[in-house]
């Protein structure tokens, strides 16, 4: 829902660090594996109680994120394999934090975190399966015209879950508020993704 305000605001930056970064030899794929490591360091640290360690990386990781594909572009290198690598990470990344705080506290936030989990596999697989469907038939987004596939947006998008995220480190007594809270939130994108879909391949063979 956030996600095109937060990237026209951020996009000056990132271009701005990517051309850095170009500068320094560095390429997008490396970014991209480094983001994800710092979310693994950023699950490591919840699942110890580390809670601010664990928004700091989880931050410095999200930054990452938008700087591998801003380079791929100042560099030329966008390709199907660094958008193949950048969303399968993502969705790694955003399974580890809800699991990384039911290993924190098992017997207050597992059901929670699974439940979150849950909601993130309809979210996930209605967002890539009308990704894959947009792309047979030769659909663009006008919305999101420079990510690597077809981006259908949602209620729940990056920024919302980040948001979530924030509060689950800040407030973490309250994990399970925030994971009941946004798995609801999560529902109703799959709703809106599932109803898009209906419609859009209704006619499709």
């Amino acid at each position: 829902m956030f996600d095109r305000r937060a990237i026209a605001l951020l996009s000056p930056w990132l271009a701005r660090g990517a051309a850095a970064l170009a500068r320094a030899g560095v390429h997008a794929d490396a970014v991209t594996w480094f983001g994800f490591a710092l979310g693994v360091a950023a699950a490591g640290a919840i699942a110890l109680q580390a809670w601010l360690l664990g928004w700091a990386l989880i931050l410095a990781s999200r930054l990452a994120d938008g700087l591998d594909g801003a380079l791929a572009r100042h560099r030329c290198e966008a390709s199907a394999r660094g958008a193949f690598l950048d969303i399968t990470l993502d969705f790694l990344f955003y399974a580890l934090v809800p699991l990384a705080f039911a290993w924190a506290d098992p017997v207050a936030n597992a059901l929670a975190g699974a439940t979150l989990l849950a909601a993130f596999i309809g979210t996930g697989s209605s967002f890539l399966a009308y990704a894959v469907l947009a792309e047979r038939q030769g659909l663009k987004s006008l919305v999101y015209p420079r990510k690597g596939f077809y981006y259908l947006g949602g209620l729940t998008e990056a920024s919302e879950t980040l948001l979530c995220f924030s509060l689950m480190c800040l407030w973490p007594a309250l994990f399970s508020v925030w994971a009941y809270g946004f798995a609801v939130l999560c529902l109703a994108t799959i709703v809106t993704r599932v109803v898009a879909g209906w419609r859009q391949f209704g006619g499709a063979a």
